[in-house]
């Protein structure tokens, strides 16, 4: 049967009792969402789909990623984006193409044009379903990729401890992704505040390994081709024995085994004099 005889046909199918088929649609959806989309919302994104099916199927062309269903997948793709969104399953989302093979097979006839119409019609939900399926993955990751960088942002701050100086307080693993985000931040911290010194307290750091020990020297370096100096804070003696162990060399950079410590030395470099108490009480 040729491609424009079935669409003929599927939009006759689709056409009679066109707001019937389009109520029991939106019932099957909204019941496999389980009420967490209003049912006119959903009565709302079907009515407009069906209409976009129609219209397409009208043109004869049953090539799910053809011209004539490109208004089809807009739709699709802002209802897999909406689902995944509201934390729907990729199952739940593509239910709102599949169920309208369910919904059609009550208007067939015995006539075999109408079963051959009918399937041609199921292998196109099947691939518009697939579409849905691919959108709502592509959205995930990239609702995944935004937490991560927001995760990033808020585990990585940088704060001004005194006129001159600020900090940098680390805690957890130190990757390639989160040095480059302390780097960033604490770059931008320097011209932000007019800062010249800089501590890094890696207290909160479990483990410092080479590459741990690595990420922290090139931040130091991009410190001080701003101009800023570094100290290093929070060397606790296991820290130091597995620094030794390893053979990393820190080179010149001041390292002190508090925060306390560490300011001290700052603003000491920055020509002003505190007693420990005092810088203590500043690093709390």
């Amino acid at each position: 049967m040729a491609s424009e005889d079935v669409g003929n046909r599927l939009v006759r199918l689709l056409s009679v009792r066109s707001e019937d088929l389009a109520a029991v649609w939106t019932d099957k959806v909204s019941g496999s969402l389980g009420g967490r989309v209003s049912r006119s919302e959903v009565q709302h994104e079907l009515e407009e789909l069906y209409t976009a099916l129609v219209d397409a199927l009208g043109h004869g062309d049953l090539d799910p990623h053809g011209e004539a269903f490109g208004e089809v997948r807009a739709l699709l793709t802002e209802l897999s984006r909406n689902r995944a969104r509201q934390g729907f399953t990729p199952s739940e989302t593509a239910v709102s193409i599949f169920a309208l093979k369910e919904v059609l097979e009550p208007s067939l006839t015995a006539k075999n044009g109408d079963v051959q119409a009918y399937l041609s019609f199921a292998g196109l939900l099947d691939a518009l379903g697939l579409f849905t399926i691919e959108v709502y993955a592509r959205t995930r990751e990239e609702l995944i990729g935004a937490q991560a960088e927001q995760l990033l942002e808020l585990s990585t701050p940088v704060v001004k401890l005194w006129d001159g100086v600020i900090g940098v307080p680390l805690v957890g693993t130190l990757d390639s992704s989160r040095t480059l985000v302390v780097m960033e931040k604490m770059l931008q911290a320097l011209i932000d505040t007019g800062s010249e010194q800089a501590i890094i307290d890696i207290t909160g750091v479990p483990a410092v390994d080479t590459e741990v020990a690595q990420h922290l020297l090139k931040t130091v370096v991009a410190a001080r081709l701003m101009g800023a100096e570094c100290t290093i804070s929070g060397i606790r003696p296991q820290i130091a024995q597995t620094i030794v162990a390893l053979g990393i060399d820190f080179g010149d950079i001041v390292t002190k085994a508090t925060l306390a410590d560490a300011l001290r030395h700052a603003l000491r470099r920055s020509g002003v004099t505190v007693s420990r108490a005092a810088a203590q009480a500043a690093a709390k």
